[in-house]
């Protein structure tokens, strides 16, 4: 699987909502998240599955979050360790961390 054929799709209900790439017929890779009453999100998992790790689909995802947040104008607040890290790793995403 190349960056071309993973696709991003965030899906939402009232309170919660993931970013999910389809890996194959039986398996995907997810991002949950919390929304908070001013329109933030709190991560809270990450997960992909070990046949497909060591990818980069774990970052593609908090990627994807980080460009919705600056084009949707809301803030994340990371607590899933993952994204804690790549947060540190990206001084340059302080703009659209709560």
């Amino acid at each position: 699987m190349n960056d071309n054929e993973m696709t991003v799709q965030r899906e939402d209900d009232a309170t919660t909502g993931r970013y999910v790439i389809k890996l194959s017929p039986t398996a995907e890779a997810e991002m949950t998240f919390r929304k908070t009453d001013n329109g933030n999100i709190i991560i809270d998992h990450t997960g992909v599955p070990p046949a497909f790790e060591g990818r980069g689909i774990a970052a593609k995802l908090v990627e994807y979050a980080v460009d919705d947040a600056r084009k949707g104008h809301f803030k994340i607040t990371p607590v899933c360790s993952y994204v804690v890290n790549q947060f540190r790793r990206h001084s340059n995403w302080s703009d659209i961390k709560a």
